[in-house]
């Protein structure tokens, strides 16, 4: 019980930071220069500069609506913390609004060092989001928002979540050439998508992604003892056959980091210089020694 309040407490405190990290970018990095990255709030930002009323107002106002279809339309699928997380991110968009202002940094007949400008804040602007998002994600959460509309595409479909998540989004980008009849506010958008994604993942997985090895070699016991005594991993030794040959090797399955792949490739060449070795990129592994069953950290 105690465990579990902990978890909880750990959570929340991430799905409220994560939504103010992710407001804060929203009104310094992404607003003024009207982008429009996707999602209700990028649709709020659009209509903002059009019309004038606050993002987060727009956004509340298509958020909700979402909300009640996708518990419609695809059931319960939407915990308490993504409901938080979509009332959350107005409330902190309106405090930094109050801080910050409402800035409107593209001016008519201004060109000189835009298009600097626009370059800097859309990369910083895609790494701040990320983090936000990455925070949010990581407490079990969602924003809510054009993430409902992807899953009823998904639903009725059958495309995968993320191009359902691409025509959705590039649709919403799209919107700043109609608006605004600038065709490049879509690719400073892009970029912040793209920039975005990339620091999800580093939150989600961490800086170091693991390498899984296949190693087939007649010279199973002297890798094994490197594995076992030199590096201090557990490996799978798997009694294997040669398709063509007919003659048994074996396999070991070995998952390690960046750095121990090369140590571990490089033994495997001095004990068998005929072994086949494949190392395969791993997004994910749980397991003692890496990351826990929970998804919590562990040693990577």
């Amino acid at each position: 019980m105690k465990d579990t309040v902990k978890k909880g407490i750990k959570e929340y405190l991430l799905l409220i930071v994560g939504s103010f990290i992710y407001a804060a970018g929203a009104v310094m990095l992404v607003e003024p220069y009207k982008f429009a990255p996707g999602g209700t709030y990028g649709l709020g930002m659009v209509f903002h500069h059009l019309w004038g009323w606050e993002t987060e107002y727009y956004a509340l106002c298509m958020d909700i609506p979402l909300l009640i279809i996708g518990f419609i339309v695809l059931g319960n699928r939407f915990g308490i913390k993504t409901i938080v997380s979509t009332l959350l991110l107005p409330v902190f968009m309106q405090f930094m609004h109050r801080v910050y202002g409402y800035a409107s940094l593209i001016e008519p007949g201004v060109t000189d060092g835009l298009f600097q400008h626009q370059i800097i804040a859309s990369i910083f602007g895609g790494v701040v989001y990320g983090v936000g998002l990455g925070l949010v994600y990581r407490s079990r959460a969602t924003t809510g928002g054009s993430d409902i509309i992807s899953m009823i595409m998904r639903k009725y479909t059958h495309l995968s979540m993320g191009v359902c998540n691409i025509i959705v989004d590039g649709l919403i980008t799209l919107s700043t050439v109609i608006a605004f009849g600038d065709w490049k506010l879509p690719m400073y958008s892009w970029i912040i998508i793209f920039v975005c994604s990339r620091v999800i993942d580093f939150i989600l997985e961490g800086p170091k992604r693991a390498k899984t090895m296949m190693i087939i070699t007649g010279e199973s016991e002297k890798i094994r003892d490197y594995i076992i005594n030199d590096m201090g991993r557990g490996a799978t030794l798997i009694p294997g056959k040669g398709l063509y040959s007919g003659s048994g090797r074996d396999i070991i399955y070995v998952v390690v980091g960046r750095r121990e792949m090369i140590r571990l490739r490089e033994k495997v060449s001095q004990v068998d210089p005929a072994a086949f070795v494949n190392v395969i990129d791993s997004a994910e592994i749980l397991g003692e020694g890496f990351q826990n069953l929970d998804g919590s950290s562990d040693i990577v």
